[in-house]
C-alpha cells in the first residue's frame, strides 16, 4: 500500500500545517533518543515545543472542530489530546523518567497526528456545515498569520551526547 499525500480541504490545511510541524518535532526526539542525547536536553525542547505550539494547537482543534460534534471519533480526539498532556507533564514531574517514556511520548504523538489526518479530518469535512468550516478557517487565519518556526536553539538531534 502506498503512503498517497493526503488532499485536505482548504478548511483544515492549517491544521494539517501543524501536524506536519508536530511530525517533524517527533522525529526529533527519536534522534536525540538515537543519539543517546541527556534526557533533560530532550524535555527542554518538548516544553519549549508545546508552549509554543502545541498546546495551542490541541485547543483550536478542540474549539473549532471537535467541540462542534458530539461523537465517538471527537471524543477519542479530545481524549488523546489529555493523555498527551498528562504525558508532557509526567516528563516534567518525575525527572527520573526513563526513555521509555520519551519513546512511548513520540509514539502517542506521531499516532494521534496519524488519527487525525487519515480518520477525523476526512470525517469532519464531511460531516460539519460549511459555515462551521468557514468559521475554522478564519479563525486560523488569523491565529496563523504568522508561519510557525522551530527556531529552538540546541538542535541536538543533529549532535552526540559529547557536543
Amino acid at each position: 500500500m502506498e503512503n498517497k499525500p493526503i488532499k485536505r480541504s482548504k478548511y483544515l490545511v492549517e491544521f494539517s500545517k501543524d501536524h506536519h510541524a508536530s511530525l517533524l518535532f517527533c522525529w526529533k526526539i527519536k534522534e536525540g533518543l538515537k543519539k543517546n542525547i541527556d534526557l533533560p536536553r530532550i524535555t527542554k525542547y518538548i516544553n519549549f515545543f508545546w508552549e509554543r505550539h502545541l498546546k495551542a494547537h490541541f485547543s483550536e482543534e478542540e474549539e473549532l472542530l471537535f467541540n462542534q460534534v458530539e461523537d465517538p471519533l471527537c471524543q477519542q480526539g479530545k481524549a488523546e489530546h489529555l493523555l498527551l498532556t498528562e504525558q508532557v507533564n509526567r516528563l516534567n514531574q518525575d525527572k527520573n523518567q526513563a526513555m521509555g517514556a520519551y519513546v512511548l511520548f513520540e509514539e502517542l504523538l506521531n499516532k494521534h497526528i496519524r488519527f487525525e489526518e487519515r480518520v477525523l479530518f476526512p470525517y469532519l469535512e464531511n460531516i460539519l456545515p460549511v459555515s462551521v468550516l468557514d468559521n475554522a478557517l478564519e479563525q486560523l487565519l488569523v491565529k496563523h498569520a504568522e508561519t510557525y518556526h522551530d527556531n529552538y536553539p540546541d538542535e541536538f538531534w543533529t549532535k552526540t551526547n559529547d557536543e
